[in-house]
């Protein structure tokens, strides 16, 4: 090899040049992202002293971080003499080419942004939705996680959550517990009413405000049907609902007050 034919000069130009522009672009990789970081920090301070909920926070912290690493990049692309607008329209193209592909993940993230906003819920809620029960254990970008009532996890897209009723069992603080109960058409009214009364307000977590009910909802074919509407916690629900049944079924029995069921008659054959 001829070294006398090379350019030292130029090559020592371009080293120079190229490599002033690396160490450019590592320390605005160092100070930006110490900046980052302190953005990040500062802004959980400020979101924690406001109240915002916390899976608000880590949304909008997940969501302000990406913003302020793809700026980051494009501020080290330019230093290194990258044509930025370039990257910016390839980067686009790309972006519209995966939305097209993810059109569902993208109706699951503006979902979740709406439920964000809106508040329709929050973490601990017992809510109702899409056909199943179950207490918000997180709020994530694309989904929900909830526990159900067996303690069975369940996972509901953002998207289908956010267009579809809610209801939040929690959101009031006190539920009211829904119960039937027929009794044969020989008993007496009042009595059963009264029965059915003192089983209420003798539970320690049916609530006394608002009071609770009992009124005669159907006559039905083989049994007079009692409405009775007991109030409690959001918490005791089944407590409630499990316990004045079985409370229902001992005092009814106490008092002689029969509950119809189906009788099967045997019928013999004379030989």
């Amino acid at each position: 090899m001829n070294w006398e034919n090379i350019d030292t000069e130029k090559w020592i130009g371009l080293a120079t040049e190229y490599g002033l522009k690396i160490i450019g672009a590592i320390i605005i990789w160092i100070i930006g992202s110490w900046v980052i970081k302190k953005l990040l920090n500062g802004t959980k301070r400020i979101m924690t002293k406001a109240e915002y909920d916390e899976s608000l926070q880590k949304f909008l912290l997940n969501l302000l971080g990406w913003i302020l690493k793809i700026l980051l990049i494009l501020a080290i692309l330019a230093k290194l003499g990258v044509e930025t607008t370039s990257f910016a329209a390839i980067l686009a193209a790309a972006g519209l080419a995966i939305g097209l592909a993810l059109q569902g993940s993208l109706g699951n993230f503006a979902g979740g942004v709406l439920i964000m906003i809106f508040k329709p819920f929050k973490i601990g809620d017992l809510i109702e939705a899409q056909g199943e029960v179950g207490v918000v254990k997180e709020i994530e970008i694309f989904t929900t996680k909830l526990t159900g009532l067996s303690n069975r996890e369940i996972i509901i897209p953002n998207g289908s959550l956010s267009n579809g009723n809610i209801i939040n069992y929690t959101t009031e603080g006190t539920r009211r517990v829904d119960l039937v109960f027929g009794v044969g058409y020989d008993s007496d009214i009042k009595k059963t009413k009264e029965v059915l009364m003192n089983v209420l307000t003798a539970h320690p977590k049916v609530l006394r405000e608002p009071a609770p009910t009992v009124n005669v909802s159907e006559l039905a074919d083989s049994s007079i049907n009692f409405a009775v509407r007991p109030w409690s916690t959001a918490g005791d629900y089944w407590d409630v609902y499990f316990g004045i049944t079985e409370d229902v079924k001992e005092a009814l029995d106490k008092a002689g007050i029969e509950i119809p069921y189906p009788h099967q008659v045997e019928i013999q054959k004379k030989g």
